[in-house]
């Protein structure tokens, strides 16, 4: 594995996926380690504009063009990530993953397609390591609760996301030796340690 990997975080709404990157991140510049941190949807100027359309609420796209417009956000990244691909270590909010868990294992779009796509974006651009964060479904509602405003992707049924958290443990389960699962409804504290722990031995 390389010293500068790519790293992603994954999980449901409300599993604390967003807080874990952002405090690597901030452990990485403090080590003055270079880096770069990005989201999906969203990331390039173009990519974010892509993501206002997926999560407004008042958004009623089917789920191929979903799927669609989720790699459409991917692919204006794409070329940004290889610019710095084993140059930089680069810390992703959401990536492949995601889009099987919530496409696939979600809405049920045939992952034949949704693979054949990625890799024709992606090509030789690969993933090191993944941080899989699970929630229960009593602390992702409250923790949704708690927000000041939800998108569209934060107000599916309780079953959409079990199905699509199901679905990241079978992906994880695939592909043990690059991926941590973080139980989040344990301390936050202790978990930002053993991922802060994990991501030493990664570089």
């Amino acid at each position: 594995m390389s010293n500068k990997p790519v790293i992603i975080f994954e999980g449901i709404e409300g599993s604390g996926k967003s807080h874990h990157i952002s405090n690597v991140a901030k452990y990485l510049k403090k080590k003055k380690l270079k880096f770069i941190k990005i989201r999906e949807p969203g990331g390039s100027l173009n990519s974010e504009k892509i993501r206002k359309l997926i999560l407004n609420k008042k958004s009623d796209f089917n789920k191929i063009t979903d799927l669609l417009l989720y790699l459409a956000s991917r692919s204006e990244n794409i070329k940004q990530l290889k610019k710095h691909y084993k140059k930089k270590i680069i810390l992703i909010d959401r990536f492949v993953d995601s889009t099987i868990a919530y496409q696939h294992y979600g809405f049920g779009v045939n992952i034949k397609l949704i693979k054949f796509l990625n890799d024709f974006l992606l090509k030789d651009f690969k993933v090191d390591y993944t941080f899989l964060n699970i929630v229960s479904k009593k602390n992702m509602i409250n923790r949704l609760k708690l927000r000041k405003s939800l998108n569209r992707y934060d107000k599916f049924n309780s079953k959409f996301y079990e199905n699509v958290q199901r679905g990241f443990l079978l992906i994880a389960n695939k592909k043990k030796r690059k991926y941590k699962i973080i139980n989040s409804n344990l301390d936050i504290k202790l978990n930002q340690n053993i991922i802060i722990k994990k991501i030493n031995t990664l570089l």
